[in-house]
C-alpha cells in the first residue's frame, strides 16, 4: 500500500492506495510543532481507527508547502513505517513540463494539482485550489504547466476583516439565503462568498480570453464543494484530485 500527504499550511490530507484504489483519508490540522513521536503515533492511530496495518505501507508519497515540517515528516517516515519517503518538487519527473520562472518556485501542490488534472481531464484545464491560499493553474493541451494566478485564500480574507475592523465579529463561511443581508453577520457572509465567487469567476473569464476555450475547469481543497458549487465556470469538484496526483507522480519515479 501506498501512504500519500499533502501538507498544506492550513491543515495536512493522507490517503492510502491500495493498488489505483485510494481505500481512505483524512484530513488534519498543519501543526508545525509537532514532533515526530507525535506524528508517528498519529498516523498509527488512524490507521488502527480504519482497520489498516501499518506494515502494509510500502511507500510513501509527500507534497509539501511547509519546509519546516520536511525533515519531521522525514524521520516520522523511516522511523515509524521504515520507508523512505518521496518528497515531490519540480525536479521529480512528474510526466509535465513546467515554464515557470523559475521552475523550483513552482509550490509542489501546484505541479501535484497539474499532474492529476491532464491525467484525469486532459487539457488544456485549469484547476483552482482552494487551500490557505487559492491558486489558479493552467495546464496545456499537451500537459505542460504554463502558470498561473495566486490569491488570498476566502479564509485569511475573512480573518483580515475581523482583525481589522474592531466592530466586525468573525463569522461562518457559508452560502447566504440572501444577498442584501439584514444583519452584519449575513452582511459580510453575503460579501465573502459572493465576492469571492464573483473573484473566481472573472479571474477565469480573464484565463479563458487569454488561453482559449478549456476543455475543463477543476476546483479541489477545502472550500472547494461551497465556492465551486456557486461558479459559473468551475465545471467539476474533485475533493481526491491532489492526492491522485500523489499516486501517479509516485509511480512514474518508480
Amino acid at each position: 500500500m501506498l501512504l500519500v500527504m499533502d501538507v498544506g499550511n492550513t491543515n495536512t490530507v493522507l490517503g492510502v492506495y491500495e493498488g489505483q484504489e485510494l481505500v481512505t483519508r483524512w484530513r488534519l490540522t498543519t501543526e508545525r510543532e509537532r514532533t515526530v513521536d507525535e506524528y508517528g503515533v498519529l498516523c498509527r492511530n488512524l490507521f488502527t481507527l480504519a482497520e489498516l496495518d501499518p506494515k502494509a505501507i510500502k511507500a510513501i508519497a509527500v507534497s509539501s508547502v511547509v519546509p519546516p515540517l520536511n525533515f519531521t515528516l522525514y524521520k516520522m517516515a523511516t522511523t515509524y513505517f521504515q520507508v523512505e519517503p518521496l518528497f515531490v518538487d519540480p525536479t521529480k519527473n512528474s510526466g509535465i513540463n513546467i515554464h515557470y520562472n523559475p521552475p523550483g518556485d513552482v509550490g509542489a501542490d501546484r505541479v501535484v494539482n497539474a499532474v492529476a488534472a491532464f491525467f484525469k481531464y486532459g487539457g488544456p484545464s485549469i484547476v483552482v485550489d482552494f487551500g490557505t491560499a487559492t491558486t489558479f493553474d493552467a495546464i496545456s493541451d499537451n500537459g505542460d504547466y504554463l502558470g498561473g494566478v495566486i490569491t488570498p485564500g476566502i479564509n485569511i480574507s475573512s480573518e483580515a476583516l475581523f482583525l481589522r475592523a474592531a466592530r466586525l465579529p468573525r463569522v461562518e463561511i457559508r452560502h447566504p439565503e440572501r444577498v442584501v443581508g439584514t444583519s452584519t453577520t449575513a452582511s459580510i457572509q453575503s460579501g465573502l462568498y459572493h465576492g469571492y465567487i464573483s473573484m473566481v469567476d472573472g479571474i477565469l473569464e480573464k484565463m479563458i480570453a487569454e488561453l482559449g476555450l478549456q476543455k475543463s475547469i477543476v476546483a479541489t481543497g477545502g472550500l472547494a464543494p461551497l465556492i465551486g458549487k456557486g461558479s459559473r465556470l468551475i465545471e467539476i469538484i474533485d475533493d481526491n484530485l491532489l492526492l491522485e496526483g500523489l499516486r501517479l507522480i509516485y509511480e512514474r519515479n518508480n
